[in-house]
């Protein structure tokens, strides 16, 4: 697949003020950090503004896949100073070595295991790409199913096979997974083969994969890959594979699993903690079975890789502070606040975050550091269904396999150019001010202009970026709107909008705190309104103003909501559930397969630009 080259041009043209605008001038240093997920706002992020009371942090809940990160660099801006991204091979990332600082000379770099530390670094030697905690990936078993029919739990392939033909004899399903996912296709392709991957020929093979260059595609090898599609070919028929089988999605698996109707499906150690806790089945982890028992091994993929920008470096000062965070977030403790609860392993020597039960079985794997790291680009996650599920469907079988996977994986055809929606004439910064962001901003002043609203507000993360100037896709401007944020609407009096706004900013009874960073200070489109901030985190509302005149508490307003209530009703986010009553009175966006997406389309495309913002709101000490 032909990658993307970066213009110089736009390299040299950094529009560092996109980032760095109009808070407030102190002596603390600034960090911004974007995150792959919200997930990460669980536990680590309170965790390291409290460790790091000198710092301030901007965290940006982003988007997982290089893409995001590559439309940054090419329209001009600056890397934020830290970011992550689940999604990630460093093919992928090859183009933006020069925006990254090289880590391969620091301290943290010193406590990976060689072995998956090695899977980061480039062909010149450096490592700008640190893994985060090991996902674990295998087989979760119905032990109480083994148990009652008298089948022994596998320990090699053979065992497997045997085991799922005595289920099928009894009229349980043996196997099953969600052969709909991209990400499964991918994993059972590598999981089968893994002794074969990492062979001397498997190695220097992905070595040579993910150095590749623009001039030069590398296809699969003559030697190992040929093997993984015949013991894929020979995998499908073992576990009694029908054609049906391909639409399967997760929940598709999980219920005939949960009801004992299927004896073993393909997930994660954090599944199998799930399926035992919410569901109370003793459910065992299996590996990725070999010929014996000492070649079984586990596959595993980051929680997300983390790289820092190369313009920390002209900063010593800010350098330091960076450093000091990485070495805080893979310390044990900063681990264990990143799973927040979820079962992983650690890539890393110094670091055990311990081990339950329910692995008994993959212990071994770990004892012989047979943990596998998948290679997951983003050509290897599209290629691998499309060419799976034409194993599947009978198109042809190993061969033709390997040699559609080839022909795809060195097409050097040129992405076909998006459609321009429009063009920006003004640029926005996403950074939060006195008053506000003036890129959110600017988006719910589109987004309530486009939907004929008189007020608009947003909650929880909003808005992943700045406004660019330039051209805009389709792609582009929805990377402007945090993913799974949702659209609602509904008429409130002033009083019910005073409560709505009370819910997202005021401390409850029990001290739950709706805004956990004060990037999560709502943002409003139509109306104003005063906060005072205690300077300890928490904040009080204060009034709230239409065109600067007081809200009508009798008064009725058509009211745009814009944010995710799982932030900030979750116990394991802000644990502030919405008024029920108020709750009642809105309507969901989502009809049939129209999101707030398409929402925010159908809002530019109305206004014609994305609209200048206003001071939304005045922070008070």
């Amino acid at each position: 697949m032909k990658k993307r080259l970066i213009a110089a041009a736009l390299v040299l043209a950094m529009l560092a003020s996109l980032w760095v605008t109009g808070w407030e001038e102190n002596d603390r240093t600034e960090i911004t950090m974007y995150l792959w997920d919200k997930n990460m706002t669980k536990e680590l992020t309170p965790w390291l503004e409290k460790q790091f009371p000198d710092i301030d942090f901007t965290f940006v809940v982003g988007y997982n896949t290089m893409a995001y990160y590559t439309d940054l660099v090419e329209r001009g801006a600056d890397m934020p100073d830290i970011i992550t991204c689940r999604r990630f091979s460093l093919n992928d990332a090859a183009h933006m070595s020069g925006q990254l600082m090289d880590l391969s000379e620091s301290e943290v770099v010193g406590t990976f295991y060689s072995s998956y530390i090695e899977n980061n670094r480039e062909a010149d030697g450096a490592i700008r790409w640190l893994p985060m905690c090991a996902e674990v990936d295998g087989y979760v078993a119905n032990r109480d199913l083994f148990d009652k029919y008298n089948i022994p739990l596998p320990t090699n392939y053979a065992e497997f096979v045997d085991a799922i033909d005595r289920f099928e004899e009894l009229g349980i399903q043996g196997f099953a997974t969600d052969w709909n996912a991209d990400y499964t296709c991918l994993e059972i392709l590598q999981g089968n083969s893994i002794p074969q991957l990492m062979s001397l020929d498997g190695t220097t093979w992905r070595m040579r994969y993910e150095s590749e260059t623009d001039d030069h595609p590398v296809g699969l090898d003559d030697k190992v890959w040929p093997q993984v599609f015949e013991r894929y070919e020979q995998y499908l028929k073992d576990i009694r594979f029908e054609p049906e089988d391909a639409v399967k999605k997760f929940s598709d698996v999980t219920t005939p699993f949960l009801e004992g109707k299927a004896a073993m499906i393909r997930a994660t150690a954090n599944d199998c903690v799930i399926v035992r806790q919410q569901y109370g089945m003793n459910c065992e982890m299996l590996p990725y079975f070999g010929e014996t028992s000492e070649d079984n091994w586990i596959l595993t993929y980051p929680m997300c890789q983390l790289a820092v920008a190369k313009h920390v470096e002209k900063d010593e000062k800010k350098q330091e502070a960076v450093m000091r965070v990485l070495d805080a977030i893979f310390s044990e403790e900063g681990q264990c606040h990143l799973a927040s609860g979820a079962s992983v392993l650690s890539y890393n020597k110094t670091v055990d975050i311990g081990m339950g039960d329910f692995l008994d079985c993959v212990k071994e794997c770990t004892e012989r550091n047979h943990m596998y790291m998948r290679l997951a680009s983003t050509e290897f996650f599209a290629i691998s269904r499309d060419v799976a599920h034409k194993m599947m469907s009978g198109e042809y079988g190993a061969q033709g396999a390997y040699e559609d996977f080839n022909d795809q994986l060195t097409d050097e055809k040129d992405a076909v150019p998006q459609e321009v929606l429009f063009t920006q004439k003004t640029a926005y910064p996403y950074r939060f001010g006195k008053h506000g962001s003036p890129a959110a901003s600017s988006l719910l002043n589109t987004m309530r202009t486009g939907t004929g609203d008189e007020i608009a507000i947003g909650y929880s993360n909003v808005v992943s970026s700045p406004v660019f100037e330039g051209d805009y896709t389709e792609q582009q401007l929805k990377w402007l709107m945090t993913f799974k944020t949702v659209a609602y609407r509904g008429e409130y009096t002033g009083a019910e909008i005073r409560r709505i706004m009370e819910w997202l900013v005021n401390v409850k009874e029990d001290g739950s705190n709706p805004i956990r960073h004060y990037n999560n200070i709502p943002v409003t489109s139509g109306m104003e309104y005063t906060v005072t901030d205690h300077g300890d985190g928490t904040y009080t509302l204060g009034e709230i103003t239409i065109g600067g005149t007081p809200l009508e508490e009798d008064s009725v307003y058509k009211v745009l909501l814009l944010g995710e209530d799982g932030y900030i009703e979750d116990p394991v986010y802000c644990n502030c559930p919405m008024p029920e009553d108020l709750k009642a009175k809105r309507q969901e966006q989502y009809v049939d397969e129209y999101n707030s997406y398409d929402c925010m389309l159908d809002s530019v495309k109305a206004t014609g630009q994305l609209l200048p913002p206003t001071d939304y709101v005045t922070i008070k000490h």
